[in-house]
C-alpha cells in the first residue's frame, strides 16, 4: 500500500514531505496546485505523513471517504 496526498494540499504545496522522503516519490509540475505521490515508487515508510502541516497525507487504506478520489488522482498524475 502507498500513501496519497489529498485535498488539503491543494493551494498549499508545502514541501516538508519531500525533504523526508527516502525514495523521492513526491512530485509536482509547474502550474500544479498540489503535490503527488508516485504509488509505484512509494515504499510505505510513512515518513511524509507527520511532516505535512495541513494533514493532507494518508496511507491508502486510511484515506477518509471524502478524499478517496485522490488515490486515483495521484495515480493519474504519473500516467502522462
Amino acid at each position: 500500500m502507498a500513501y496519497t496526498i489529498c485535498e488539503p494540499c491543494v493551494g498549499t504545496k508545502d514541501t516538508a514531505c519531500v525533504d523526508v522522503c527516502p525514495v523521492d516519490c513526491i512530485h509536482t509540475k509547474d502550474g500544479e496546485r498540489m503535490l503527488y505521490i508516485d504509488q509505484e515508487e512509494c515504499i510505505d515508510c510513512g515518513d511524509c505523513e507527520p511532516e505535512c502541516p495541513v494533514e493532507a497525507i494518508f496511507a491508502e487504506e486510511d484515506t477518509p471517504d471524502e478524499y478517496e478520489k485522490y488515490v486515483q488522482i495521484n495515480a493519474d498524475f504519473f500516467q502522462d
